[in-house]
């Protein structure tokens, strides 16, 4: 189903939250945009009190690509944990590579766009339900926009929002294409 006319995004950002010490490691991720028929698109909730301060954001879900691990398989574990979602991926979005210069950390999130095919029982590491009171959430496109402007409030939500939000419009962009090519 990928369309030839799709190019993917690659960003390189940078940390202006918190100052530049040093970056000690790298963490690859493996993230989605996943959406289903009724064009609801599904994201976690954090609810944090820790070195970030205290934030409310949401996050495309997704995490740590674990040793040994491809980029999908890695996917479809985070997304099980963390929506209870069997999915399909339908293409690549691209690549965002920044900085968390809080925990001298580099970050490459690669970013899928996913069809919700059925939910079941969420299965959250211990870390995301009693550090982060990670939840699942499903809002359309504008109301996302409008959760990554509140979380940018605060520092981290900033952060993740100049992440993220260029990754969810490209997202939109591709779905649109797709709902074009369709008709």
């Amino acid at each position: 189903m990928k369309s030839k006319e799709n190019t993917e995004l690659f960003l390189e950002l940078k940390d202006r939250e918190w100052p530049y010490e040093y970056i000690d490691h790298d963490r690859e991720t493996a993230r989605a945009v996943v959406f289903d028929e009724k064009g609801f698109l599904y994201f976690v909730r954090a609810e944090r009190n820790d070195e970030f301060g205290t934030a409310v954001t949401i996050e495309t879900p997704g995490g740590g690509v674990e040793p040994g691990e491809d980029l999908q398989s890695a996917l479809r574990r985070e997304l099980k944990e963390e929506l209870g979602v069997k999915m399909e991926v339908i293409d690549s979005l691209g690549t965002v590579s920044d900085y968390y210069n809080l925990l001298h950390r580099h970050n490459l999130s690669h970013y899928y766009l996913c069809r919700a095919l059925s939910f079941g029982e969420r299965n959250p590491t211990e870390a995301e339900q009693k550090e982060f009171h990670l939840s699942a959430v499903k809002l359309r496109y504008e109301e996302a926009l409008r959760e990554y402007e509140a979380a940018s409030a605060s520092r981290l939500g900033r952060l993740i929002a100049q992440r993220e939000v260029p990754v969810l419009k490209k997202a939109k962009e591709r779905l649109d294409q797709i709902s074009a090519e369709l008709d």
